[in-house]
């Protein structure tokens, strides 16, 4: 399966069944927020639960800003309303369709592109002056070219505002966590389509849930700084649901990171 499967195709398909399932992530945030947006009277997650600090941002009026993997409706149109000129690139077009039903109920001026992040080969380099980058990378097999085309497409002195999962997600029994027990399972890196035996993975895709991969903290960070970015923020965030492994540490991390 691992030879064969259009990872990029298959999380696209996935995603879209998400949209029409109404999971959180692809529910659009509300008229009443953007028109705080446009006061000035807004925020958004990279992570589950915590906003990112307002210090993070630059002013954003007419800034040029990506929103990578960050499809929705929901960072992209709040990122519009306070000023900026968004584009935002997902995968899923259910996603990407979230966006444009909130830039239009509102009348924003916001870009949609289809595509790949780790392959932002439709962009210049030295195009944008702010990346914001919500948890997303874990599906993809491999992290560092989101990191390497991230640094590419971003002006000197931009920052990428990133959320990641911490790997400690993907290395317990998911069936014992439904039992309320974190126990370790799997080593790191995790990938669903080499760490899952035929079944499980397709007792997954048989639900269509995305297939998702645990990137090692060193290709998260480093990874980074290994393209020349310098981590200038750091936090750390946990699940809202209950989350077992939330219980006792936080598994959500985001950085602040600057190209010099």
């Amino acid at each position: 399966m691992g030879e064969t499967l259009d990872i990029l195709a298959y999380n696209r398909d996935a995603w879209d069944r998400r949209v029409a399932g109404g999971n959180r992530w692809t529910v659009p945030v509300t008229p009443e927020q953007i028109a705080a947006a446009r006061r000035g009277e807004w925020s958004i997650t990279l992570t589950p639960c915590k906003p990112v600090p307002g210090s993070w941002f630059p002013d954003l009026r007419d800034l040029s800003v990506l929103a990578l993997a960050s499809g929705g409706g929901q960072q992209g149109p709040i990122l519009a309303a306070a000023g900026a000129q968004v584009t935002v690139l997902d995968c899923s077009p259910g996603q990407l369709a979230r966006d444009r039903e909130v830039a239009e109920r509102d009348g924003l001026a916001l870009t949609t592109v289809q595509g790949d992040m780790a392959n932002l080969a439709c962009f210049e380099s030295e195009f944008f002056d702010l990346i914001v980058h919500p948890c997303s990378n874990c599906f993809v097999p491999d992290v560092r070219p989101v990191w390497r085309e991230a640094f590419r497409v971003l002006r000197h002195g931009g920052a990428l505002l990133s959320g990641f999962c911490d790997p400690v997600l993907f290395a317990t029994d998911r069936e014992l966590e439904k039992q309320g027990i974190a126990q370790l399972k799997h080593a790191i890196p995790y990938s669903d389509v080499t760490n899952l035996t035929d079944e499980e993975r397709r007792r997954q895709t048989d639900a269509g849930e995305p297939l998702v991969f645990g990137h090692t903290l060193e290709d998260q960070i480093r990874g980074q700084t290994d393209m020349g970015f310098l981590i200038a923020g750091f936090y750390g965030d946990k699940q809202d649901d209950g989350d077992v492994v939330s219980r006792f540490l936080p598994c959500f991390c985001a950085t602040r990171a600057v190209k010099p």
